[in-house]
């Protein structure tokens, strides 16, 4: 089952603020908000949605490919992804702008603020999808992530019309889009992924109601943190799967990458729905406990392991021989 990964490549600028940023917040004053957080703590890592997707699927065996858009600065970025098992020639790199930059402080409280650079992203909306999948053979899935809102509708349209499933991921897009553009990113989607708030803007984008949203889906998937995940479908009543804990926070970002990661991996190895998010769920813990949204190591012991404590052996059984091979 080959996967195509649309989204943001970028280079993660991650710092932590020892304090919490709602007692920094005055409650009338919010509309003049001027606020400087001195952070004691500073990590430079690779990231950008969908290179840490396909980050986890390729260290998970799958060979995805990566589409998306880099600046001049890609060649060690391009060096490493490829090192770890993700096929990077769709990947259209920019003449003159820079890869794109996420800036991220996270608080005591796990609490996030980021701004989010395009620069070379907003060159993906170039990318023609149907020409990509013609080099690269057939495509199973093609997941549309957070990305130039322009690539993400047109990459959206493109796999419709070639009849190749596609997975809806707008998450942190969800903002800047408008309710056309909402409702032809989600609408037909085989598999729809969204957080808990972003479920709530997305009706709120859409004018949809979450049964008229489950009607137009396939299965709708909410990642709820330390709550674990929802997977919803119209006329069925909602599976809920735990979380699989962790005592050893490092830093959320890129969690939830690494359960889309682990969930795509899954059913690209024919486990059932269930069973691959709890898969995906053992990622994004693995994550959880590290810097970075790439910098993890993943050892498919480790991954049963996790499997087994919170979901029981026979669904650690299950999933073992799809990790056949993983060190």
């Amino acid at each position: 089952m080959r996967i195509a990964v649309t989204g943001s490549i970028a280079t993660d600028h991650l710092m932590v603020f020892p304090g919490r940023f709602a007692e920094q917040l005055i409650k009338d004053q919010l509309e003049k908000v001027s606020l400087s957080f001195l952070a004691d703590r500073l990590e430079v890592h690779r990231g950008g949605v969908g290179a840490n997707i396909a980050f986890g699927l390729g260290l998970l065996g799958l060979d995805p490919l990566l589409v998306g858009a880099a600046g001049v600065d890609f060649a060690e970025y391009d060096t490493w992804l490829r090192a770890h098992g993700v096929d990077t020639s769709a990947v259209h790199v920019s003449e003159t702008l820079h890869t794109a930059r996420f800036v991220c402080t996270t608080d005591e409280d796990q609490n996030q603020i980021a701004t989010f650079y395009a620069g070379a992203m907003a060159e993906a909306q170039h990318i023609d999808l149907a020409r990509t999948a013609e080099t690269a053979g057939p495509l199973a899935l093609v997941l549309v992530g957070a990305d130039d809102p322009a690539a993400m509708l047109r990459h959206t349209a493109t796999a419709h019309r070639l009849g190749i499933p596609v997975a809806a991921d707008p998450s942190q897009q969800l903002a800047r889009l408008d309710r056309d553009q909402a409702r032809q990113l989600v609408d037909g989607a085989t598999w729809l992924f969204t957080n808990a708030y972003e479920a709530a803007l997305l009706t709120e984008r859409t004018g949809w109601s979450e049964e008229n949203l489950l009607g137009r889906v396939g299965t709708w998937i909410t990642t709820l943190g330390a709550d674990g995940v929802l997977l919803a479908r119209s006329g069925t009543p909602p599976q809920h799967i735990p979380a699989v804990p962790t005592e050893q926070i490092a830093d959320p970002t890129g969690a939830g990458d690494a359960f889309r990661a682990g969930f795509l991996a899954g059913l690209a190895r024919q486990l059932p729905a269930e069973q691959a998010a709890r898969l995906g769920c053992a990622l994004a813990t693995t994550v959880l406990e590290s810097v970075g949204t790439q910098e993890y190591k993943l050892l498919a012991s480790d991954l049963l392991a996790r499997i087994a404590a919170t979901y029981g052996d026979a669904a650690a059984r299950t999933v073992q021989p799809r990790l056949a091979g993983r060190a």
